[in-house]
Order: structure tokens, then sequence, then C-alpha cells
């Protein structure tokens, strides 16, 4: 509890925290201790109540804010006169009291000579002076108050000139940066000069570079034509050769007959004239020859009935009224909705390397695969038992195709050939040799009678099956060339290329008549749709395209990369397509919503895939070495 004598205590309050804001920060104790005195002291007391309350109500601790109420007096009173006296002390401190400034008091002369030597480094005339002026000081000879202070001029003059001495240090520390500034500047506006010229260089030939683009481009274009016509009159070059090729064999074929028939008129002219007279020399002869002779002479007229044979063989006709295709009324007839749900059934472990081909029988429930093991198997369906293993080519297996009749099947493979099976057997019938590289692909046309194949040398080649020759080599792609496939039921073929191109060619003349451009990648493989109206094609990075085989136009461009699509194939329905994808995916498209349906399954990529007859199930072989059953 504090005491107050002759002075309120808020007074005092207000004057000691005036005082120590504005004072004791100054170190003017002497002026606080005057004050205190004037206005008189004050001290504290402290109070201890002992009794306990009489009621046992519990009270709450009330926090201490700004103000707290002295321990002693806790009476309504005390309360409100401590929050009147706080509100008069902010009011007073927000008034900010300023208090007047002491004078500036000037120099006096000894302390002015004494900082003087001080700064000039004389510091035995500082202490010569020193002793002296104290010496006359204390023997009374020199009064301070008569000698006075020092103007103020001499004070200004000292601090000018040390003001000046910094500032021509500045000065020229400023003028160095300067220089140094200059020389910066110059360096720069030169490196922006030498950038300039090698700016407006490089525009210069750019503009150069893209002239003689144009020109270039010009220049190329009025080629196009040109080359387009070289390339016809190659086409029509190459089909005289070939007509003219086969009217030579024909024609050799009648002179070798003439000659024959001339011979045989010239033996028997000699038989007649001279009938009766070496009859018997004849009969002599006859009896006269040894079981040896006899045995060689009939081994003779054997080899020359077979030759003779083989000789009389003639080419295959390509059919001219073509039967209508029986895929037409199959999808007309089946309107069941498209199935997209399919479950992974059954793996089947045939290769011991990957698997490249499976293909269904037109008629039977039997699979065929081929490897890369150089081997095919036929399965049979549901269980996937093996029904038959084929084995004679010298390279991994590429590609297969059922004969339309279902059996016989065609193989092509990377030993360059193609080879004939007869599924009855298992035996190879026949070996056409004559690409010079892979071959990729084969197919079966319609009738039974021809084969086609497409080769990694860049060619495509149609064989006869009766001749047992080649009819005819298709050229025009600069690439290899991937997939080919017979239009159903009708002599036009579809080959796909690594040079990003689709092609339609005539069978019986062996001339392009027409080619499809869109791909950016090499292009894996091309199929017709199963009533003929679309071809589907994938290339090297997962793109799959919609073609519009009557009108030889794009129809639409999926993007399902950047795996490549290794494979495409469509339902018996014609409303689903398959994609087998180099991620191991199988991809499936509706071909009436747009949408595309996901199946996983292959640890590893997929090669192949092939719907059965009536899309229930679906096949498809992976890089692993099996054949997986979707249904």
């Amino acid at each position: 509890m504090a005491a107050q004598r002759g002075i309120p205590s808020s007074a005092v309050r207000v004057l000691e925290e005036a005082l120590g804001m504005g004072l004791t920060e100054a170190g003017d104790a002497r002026d606080t201790a005057d004050a205190v005195a004037a206005e008189g002291a004050y001290y504290l007391e402290q109070v201890t109540i002992t009794e306990t309350s009489e009621d046992d109500y519990e009270y709450e601790e009330i926090p201490d804010d700004n103000f707290s109420i002295p321990e002693g007096e806790e009476d309504l009173a005390k309360a409100i006169q401590m929050a009147q006296e706080q509100a008069t002390d902010t009011e007073i401190l927000e008034r900010k009291t300023v208090l007047p400034s002491k004078p500036a008091v000037p120099e006096v002369i000894e302390d002015f000579l004494c900082n003087f030597l001080i700064k000039m480094g004389m510091t035995r005339t500082l202490d010569c002076f020193q002793s002296e002026w104290y010496e006359l000081i204390q023997k009374g000879v020199t009064e301070l108050r008569t000698v006075g202070n020092v103007p103020d001029v001499y004070t200004q003059l000292m601090l000018l000139e040390n003001e000046n001495k910094n500032l021509k240090k500045d000065l020229k520390h400023y003028k160095q940066a300067a220089d140094k500034a200059r020389e910066d500047l110059l360096k720069i506006q030169k490196e922006r000069d030498f950038h300039r010229m090698h700016h407006k260089r490089i525009v210069q030939e750019k503009n150069k570079l893209i002239n003689d683009l144009k020109g270039l481009k010009l220049h190329y274009a009025s080629y196009e034509p040109t080359i387009r016509v070289l390339h016809e009159k190659h086409h029509t070059l190459l089909k005289e050769k070939m007509l003219t090729s086969l009217e030579r064999d024909k024609v050799v074929g009648q002179i070798s007959g003439l000659q024959e028939i001339l011979k045989n008129v010239e033996i028997g002219h000699s038989y007649h004239a001279p009938e009766m007279k070496v009859g018997r020399s004849r009969e002599k002869e006859n009896t006269s020859e040894g079981p040896t002779q006899r045995g060689l002479r009939e081994a003779r007229e054997q080899n020359k009935c077979k030759t003779k044979m083989k000789g009389n063989t003639k080419d295959s006709e390509f059919p001219i009224d073509m039967q209508p295709n029986a895929n037409l009324n199959v999808c007309k007839e089946n309107l069941s909705p498209a199935k997209f749900d399919y479950k992974l059934k059954n793996i089947f472990r045939l290769h011991e390397l990957p698997v490249s081909c499976v293909s269904m029988h037109p008629h039977k429930d039997i699979l065929v695969s081929c490897g890369e093991d150089r081997l095919w198997k036929v399965l049979g369906l549901p269980k996937g038992n093996v029904l038959l293993t084929g084995f004679g080519h010298t390279d991994w297996l590429s590609d297969c195709c059922f004969h339309p009749s279902g059996n016989k099947l065609a193989t092509s493979s990377g030993d360059t050939t193609v080879k004939l099976w007869d599924l009855c057997k298992g035996d190879c019938i026949l070996t056409f040799e004559g690409h010079s590289h892979a071959v990729w692909s084969c197919t079966w046309h319609s009738c039974g009678n021809f084969v086609a194949s497409s080769s990694l040398d860049k060619t495509s080649k149609i064989w006869d099956v009766n001749s047992e020759r080649c009819r005819c080599t298709l050229y025009g792609h600069t690439d290899s060339v991937n997939s080919i496939e017979f239009f159903p039921f009708s002599n036009t073929l579809l080959t796909s290329s690594a040079d990003k191109t689709l092609s339609i060619w005539d069978a019986r003349t062996g001339i392009c008549e027409q080619s499809l451009y869109g791909h950016m990648h090499s292009i894996n493989d091309a199929i017709f749709d199963p009533r003929g109206h679309m071809i589907a094609s994938c290339d090297a990075r997962g793109v799959t395209k919609l073609w519009d085989f009557r009108k030889l136009l794009p129809i639409v461009s999926i993007d399902i990369g950047p795996s490549p699509g290794n494979e495409v194939n469509f339902d018996s329905s014609g409303r689903v397509l398959a994609q087998a994808s180099g991620n191991g995916v199988i991809h499936l498209l509706d071909l009436k919503s747009g949408e595309i349906h996901k199946l996983m399954g292959h640890e590893s990529e997929a090669h192949t895939v092939v719907f059965s007859h009536d899309g229930e199930i679906l096949f498809s072989g992976g890089s692993d070495g099996t054949v997986r059953t979707w249904s």
C-alpha cells in the first residue's frame, strides 16, 4: 500500500515514467534526484491479511492483463481508483510530452588545443602543454574563467574539414567505380555490336536457306509428275515383260512339242519304210537284251513319262466369275450384340520360342499356331490337345494360312520359302523358293489354286499351285512388305509395308491399282473386314486406321500407342476389331460406339490375335510361347 506525502501518487508515477523515458537514457541522474526532492518522497508498505474467509466459495483467479489490485485492497473503491489512474496514465503517455533540450555548451580552450594536438599526432607537444598548463593552474597564475571558450566557428571549421576529407575519399572511390563502370559499358557495347552482327548474319543465312528450300521444293515438285510417269511406264514395262516371258514360254513349249511330233513322224516313216526288212533284226535285238539293259531302258522310259507329264501341266487360270461373298449373309444374320467382356480362360504352352501366328480352320474348331522354334502345331478345341506337329522349315515361322477347303496349310518362314502341307498326313507337298530374304506373310486365293507371299526383299509373289511356279512378282514398295491378303472372293490383293503405305494390286496383271497414305510409321499388318467394305491397319507406334475400301479414303485414326500394334483382326460380324499390342494388352475396338476395351493377361508382348467363328472365344499368342484363350 502506497503512502503519499504532499503529492498524489498518480503525478509521481507520471513524472517517474516521463523522467525514466526522457532522462535516464541521457544519463542525467541529478535532474531526476532534484525532481523527486522537489515533489516529495514516497514509500511502499505491504499488509498481509491472516483471517480466513467465512464462506467456503472458491473464487476464480483473475488474470493479470494490464493492471492488478494491490494485495490487501480488494474493495470496489480501490479498484475503481486504480482503473482511473490507469486511464490517466494512458492519456498522459499518448500526449507524447517533449522535455526541453539542454543548450549546447561550447568547447573549452584547453580541450580544443588538446584535441587538436591529438588529431595532428603531436604527442610530445601535448605532454609539454599539459604539464605547463596544469602547473600554471596550480600556481594560480591563470584563471579558467578569463580564458573563455572556443568560438563555434573553429569547431565548425574542423568539422567541415573532416567532412571535406571524407567527401574527397568518397569522390575518389566513386571516380574509380565510374571508370570501371565505363570500361564495363564499353566492353558490353562491343559484345552487343558483335552479337548484333552475328544475329544479322544468321538471319541472312536463314533467309538464304529458306529461299533455297523453297527452290528445292519447287524443283522437286516439278519432278514429281515425271517420276509418276516413269513409275507408270516402269509398271507397264514390267507387265509387258511378264506377258512377253509368258508368250515366250508358251512359244518355246509349242516349238518343243512340234519338234517332238516331227521326230516321232520321222521315226514312224523310218519304221514303215524298212518294216519288212528289219523286223527279224529287231526281234533278235530284243531276244539278246539282258536284264540289266532292260531295267535301264524301263527307268529311262518312266523318267521320260514323268518329265512329259510335268511339262504338260498348265498354269491355273484366275477365276472370272467369282461366287458372291458368303460373309455378307453371315453379317446380316448375326444380330446378337457384340461381345467385349472376355476373361482369360486357358493358357496353352505350345512353343519354346515366341508364337508368331495363330489361325482358325475355316470350317472346324481347329486352331493352328506357328512359332519361332520352326514348328507349327494343330490344336483341337476346346481342350487344346495337339493333333499334329509339322516341321521342315530351317528357320523361324512367320505366318500360316488354311486352304479354303481346310485340308491344306501354307506356311511362310525366315528361310525365304513358302511351304504347302497336307493336313491329312502332315507332310510337305510343295515348297516355293524365289524370295531373296525372309518371308513375312502368306495367304490363299479363294479358289485355292494360288498362294501369295510378301517378303523382306520389298516384293510380293503369286505362286501357282498347279504349275508349281511363280506366276507374278509385285514390285512397287520401297521397303519390307510386312503383310499380304486376298480380298474375299476376288483377284484383288492388299499389302502393307514398312514404307508406311498400303497398296492394292490386281493379281492377274501384277499392277498396283492404288496406294493409301496416312501412316507415319512402319505398317505391321492390314486386313479386310468380313464384308469387304473396310480395311484395318496398324503401325509400329500403335496407331490403328480404318479405311473405306469402296472410296479408298481414311475413316478414322485411333492412337493406342506408343507400344507397337503387331496384328489386327475382325470378328465374324465385323463390328469388333482386336489389336495385339507390344505391351501385352489386347485392345478391342467397338466400331459402333468407338469405345476401347482392354484385355490384360499376357506377361510379355502379344504377337497375334484371332476370333472363333461365332466370336465367343478369342485366341492370342505371345512372345512367351503360349496361346491364351479368352471367353
